[in-house]
């Protein structure tokens, strides 16, 4: 058993981010199997009692004074113990979007994850993030940002992120004790090719045909343009294969456009189903589809990729970093480039099996092995 010691900060339970979950569930193990003490610190609820959610309204208020006023104070008593104040004890905080805490914690034994700074440059008018801020929204988004930029150790899930991370930071982004790299996601759970009658038999209960259905995986949020798959489905009159939205449910924007399409009876909504039922919806879908106008990583491109399944995604970066050229990039604004690149993959065998060989390919590139490795180097941590 290693003599360091890592604490872990995440999540407030009633925000109910279910990715940043999944992060720090998948850091900890890695960290658990390198044999190094892992303690996981979240804000306790306490103002929030009897909320089933802080997402808004009143619930989000009362989440707020749990977060920002509660849990520091916590943090800052627990630091006044001698075994939190050892220089093997170290603090990492799993959320950008939790970066005041750095504020309690000590700056050279301390870090975070940033995700993507979208939400942080939608607050400075940034109209390609495609996230744009309340009134309330924009003071806790540069308040983040503020903190987050005071961090010594920033471990970055893409290029991208990082990038964006430096050109909002300016001088702030220069000094030599400022350790900011990129540190690719791992899988955060186990994704393979499912075999046809396994698959099968999960899939059949939606209507779906094996191979013969393209699929979305993913939010509501705008920026996600869930509608291109219609809109590309449009300029395809000689497929008559379903499309397929699996996560969170039709938000009523979409299903006016099924409607306007005339698709209502091709359209398929599984909603946040589980892992195998996941992975059996990756392993028999035509083609996975994932049209972002903006991400900070893009986790979905990699899972269906590990599932064999051909990706045609947005050219908007991070896709292709993450990707790594593995898969169809078009314009997410047409959507006939969106109907060609399915229609290779529909006529063209030899394509179809390049881009799913090299996807198997790329994912070796975010293998838990390397994403422990980087994340234990940002903290200058023995790679054994």
């Amino acid at each position: 058993m290693s003599d360091n010691h890592i604490i872990l900060i995440g999540n407030y339970t009633l925000d109910h981010q279910e990715s940043m979950n999944r992060y720090l569930l998948s850091l900890n193990e890695a960290l658990v199997q390198r044999e190094i003490q892992v303690t996981v610190w979240k804000p306790i609820i306490f103002f929030a009692t009897g909320q089933h959610s802080t997402i808004h309204g009143f619930g989000k208020w009362l989440g707020y004074l749990d977060k920002w006023v509660l849990f520091p104070i916590i943090v800052k008593l627990r630091m006044l113990k001698s075994v939190y104040r050892k220089q093997d004890t170290y603090f990492h905080i799993c959320d950008h979007s939790n970066s005041p805490y750095l504020a309690v914690l000590p700056k050279s034994r301390s870090g975070i994850t940033c995700h993507d700074v979208l939400a942080i440059r939608g607050a400075f008018g940034y109209e390609d993030a495609h996230c744009p801020a309340s009134k309330t929204g924009i003071y806790l988004q540069k308040w983040i940002f503020r903190s987050l930029v005071k961090a010594k150790k920033i471990a970055c899930v893409s290029q991208l992120t990082l990038n964006q991370l430096k050109d909002l930071a300016g001088a702030r982004a220069i000094s030599s004790d400022k350790k900011w790299k990129v540190v690719y996601n791992s899988f955060n759970a186990h994704f393979r090719p499912m075999r046809a009658p396994e698959r099968i038999a999960m899939i059949q209960k939606y209507g779906l045909e094996d191979l013969n259905y393209i699929l979305h995986v993913g939010s509501a949020l705008p920026r996600k343009n869930r509608k291109m798959l219609m809109e590309m489905v449009a300029h395809l009159d000689e497929w008559k294969g379903k499309i397929c939205y699996a996560g969170q449910p039709i938000d009523p924007a979409l299903q006016i456009r099924i409607n306007e399409l005339g698709m209502a009876d091709r359209v398929v909504s599984v909603v946040k189903p589980p892992h195998e039922e996941l992975t059996a919806l990756y392993s028999g879908c035509t083609a996975f589809i994932f049209p972002s106008f903006s991400e900070g990583f893009g986790w979905p491109v990699i899972e269906a990729q590990a599932c064999g399944a051909p990706v045609i995604a947005s050219n908007i970066e991070p896709m292709p970093e993450v990707s790594g050229g593995a898969a169809i990039h078009v314009s997410p604004y047409h959507a006939k480039e969106f109907a060609l690149a399915l229609s290779a993959v529909l006529h063209d065998p030899q394509v179809k099996d390049e881009y799913i060989q090299k996807g198997f390919e790329n994912c070796r590139r975010f293998d838990q092995e390397i994403f422990i490795n980087q994340f234990l180097a940002l903290y200058d941590l023995k790679n054994d």
